[in-house]
């Protein structure tokens, strides 16, 4: 079944590689209730659209920190997502999902067929999360040199994404990003 605007975010639990301060760190989508969560899935690490995607979430980083916390997700290692962010200097956390536990709940491990080929991989996908724990919007099938653009739009028309900005959100970021 496929996830819909208005249904429950599947909750996770999962190891969150961040960039700026290093060694992972478990989170799970309750310790965000009360503010919105931007989880975008993506194929693979240093990969060109991957690449493109993550640097444009990084240059707009000022933008959006404020309004949501953001998780990229894909099946690659944590020493693999580590490399990723010391590499392009992402400022945001990734999480791990070799099993696949979360893209199923989410339901972009899908068929893909390239060239005739068919195969299992991940269906390039953004879920905006409201605070309540809901989905707010999905983007599926992003392009990846359209994406900033959409959470950019999507961000600005709502409200409530720019109303929480107090010392219990920062603690909250700061607790995935510091430790």
């Amino acid at each position: 079944m496929k996830l819909k605007i208005g249904d429950r975010a599947p909750e996770f639990r999962a190891t969150a590689i961040s960039g700026k301060y290093g060694a992972g760190q478990e989170v799970k989508l309750s310790d965000f209730r009360g503010e919105h969560v931007i989880l975008y899935f993506y194929p693979k690490d240093n990969t060109p659209g991957c690449t493109t995607q993550a640097c444009d979430l990084r240059d707009a980083w000022e933008e959006v920190k404020g309004s949501a916390q953001i998780f990229g997700v894909s099946v690659d290692s944590t020493a693999s997502h580590q490399k990723f962010i010391d590499k392009f200097r992402l400022p945001f956390p990734l999480l791990s999902d070799s099993d696949k536990t979360l893209m199923k709940s989410y339901g972009v491990w899908v068929k893909k067929n390239f060239l005739g080929k068919k195969y299992m991989g991940t269906e390039r996908t953004t879920f905006i999360i409201d605070p309540k724990g809901r989905i707010a919007k999905i983007f599926r099938k992003v392009k990846p040199n359209e994406h900033i653009d959409l959470l950019r739009q999507s961000i600005g028309h709502e409200n409530s994404c720019e109303e929480k900005s107090g010392p219990e959100r920062k603690s909250k970021r700061d607790r995935v990003q510091k430790k």
